[in-house]
């Protein structure tokens, strides 16, 4: 049987710049979703760390929040962690 493993770090900074990003619109899961064409249960499960996301998606929720998919996955040095919900 294998372990959990840690997310990692890509991964961390897409949860992390896709909240981020969905606050400031301000858009709620649902509606992100929507526009992504994409479940709620998804989107909350990625900002969650809990799946990995594909590049189809990407691009898809980028689109949904106005960005270039590449802004979804850059380090952002200049801003502290969001607090978890």
């Amino acid at each position: 049987m294998q372990g959990v493993k840690a997310p990692t770090a890509t991964r961390l900074i897409f949860a992390e710049n896709l909240r981020r990003a969905r606050l400031r619109t301000p858009l709620s899961q649902e509606r992100l979703a929507e526009l992504a064409g994409l479940d709620r249960t998804y989107i909350s499960s990625l900002e969650r760390l809990k799946y990995n996301v594909t590049i189809d998606n990407i691009h898809r929720i980028a689109a949904a929040l106005g960005m270039e998919p590449y802004q979804l996955l850059m380090p952002t040095d200049s801003e502290p962690p969001l607090q978890k919900a």
